[in-house]
């Protein structure tokens, strides 16, 4: 009998930049996540509504509702009030960095920023749910 495996872990990434929402996506996918992305706010509350993620990585400037609202929203939904949260962005000020902290977000990634460096910070999010 074959040992079971688990089900790779299910990450929802929003980005509205084309090429940054690929460029995760196939990273994740390699480092054998099942990544599924879409390219607004609304589109991501109806992704989670429907099948809560593991992991969300999250851009702030998003068309519609931005990233922030996006999180204020899944820390007030109960399926999701835990998933923990990862903003990549270029909005690095400290203000949008401490308003991303207070909402909750596991950390807080300026772009440009290096793949594997993503793939580390989305893997300790991971681990931070465990425990």
């Amino acid at each position: 009998m074959e040992a079971e495996t688990a089900p790779a872990p299910h990450v929802l990434v929003v980005d509205d930049e084309p090429i940054i929402l690929r460029l995760i996506l196939v990273n994740l996918r390699l480092e054998g996540f099942d990544a599924v992305g879409c390219s607004s706010g609304e589109d991501a509350l109806r992704q989670a509504a429907d099948r809560t993620p593991d992991v969300v990585v999250l851009d702030v400037v998003l068309p519609g509702i931005d990233g922030f609202e996006v999180c204020r929203r899944l820390r007030l939904a109960p399926e999701t009030a835990d998933v923990p949260v990862v903003m990549v962005t270029a909005q690095a000020q400290d203000e949008d960095r401490e308003r991303g902290y207070a909402l909750g977000v596991f950390e807080y990634v300026t772009k440009p920023f290096e793949p594997p460096a993503l793939i580390r910070i989305v893997r300790a999010a991971l681990e931070s749910r465990a425990r």
